[in-house]
């Protein structure tokens, strides 16, 4: 599954233009497209970074890593995500990065999702939908989602994210209606961001193989 995600990673170049300003996520198949982009790093002004995990390679590689605030709107967001459905809506967060990465793909004209074909869902929830929360909020948080969703939500106790906030994720859901969940769950005090990316989804998603498919 490696070689998809190294094959996807490096087709979502062909979407950098001379002079951008390139946000960039978090996770391992990004961590194959920022290689990549530092190949090319003399052809762009920058990056824009969704973690600190990701700012410390662009860093290692030479590439400027710039605040959100300054750089201001993006052309392009490269990212991954854990799951990903029909109409390119996305779970994102198992790197405890979504908050950042949501704040970049709100900034973004165009947003690449680069994935495995594994991530390909016909719909979300599979994967444990993750939510940060203010870490006070954590157990108020979990009781609401029980109650509005019938999931499980389990705490990812000893993580802690680059926010300083904590993760919830939550188990057994089947989201038909993901714009409607993501709209209910940003409403309960003390939520930080919720890990579905169906408001703003993807525009382009590139899954991994031989060739890249481009969806």
């Amino acid at each position: 599954m490696s070689e998809a995600k190294r094959l996807a990673g490096e087709k979502a170049i062909d979407y950098v233009e001379d002079g951008m300003i390139v946000g960039v996520g978090t996770g391992s198949t990004v961590a194959y497209f920022i290689e990549a982009l530092g190949r090319i790093k003399g052809r762009i002004a920058g990056a824009v970074s969704s973690s600190e995990q990701s700012t410390k390679r662009l860093k290692e590689l030479g590439i400027e890593v710039l605040d959100a605030n300054a750089a201001g709107p993006l052309k392009l967001y490269v990212d991954g995500a854990d799951e990903c459905d029909p109409h390119k809506r996305l779970i994102k967060g198992g790197g405890a990065a979504l908050t950042r990465e949501k704040i970049i793909a709100e900034a973004s004209e165009t947003f690449v999702c680069i994935i495995d074909p594994a991530k390909q869902v016909p719909v979300l929830g599979r994967f444990p939908l993750p939510v940060e929360v203010i870490p006070m909020a954590r157990s108020l948080v979990a009781r609401r989602i029980l109650a509005l969703t019938g999931g499980q939500p389990v705490w990812r106790d000893g993580v802690v994210t680059d926010n300083g906030n904590w993760i919830l994720d939550v188990h057994n859901l089947s989201i038909t209606d993901p714009v409607a969940m993501e709209t209910e769950l940003n409403q309960i005090p003390g939520v930080v961001s919720v890990g579905l990316f169906a408001r703003r989804p993807a525009d382009i998603v590139i899954v991994g193989g031989e060739p890249p498919k481009v969806l």
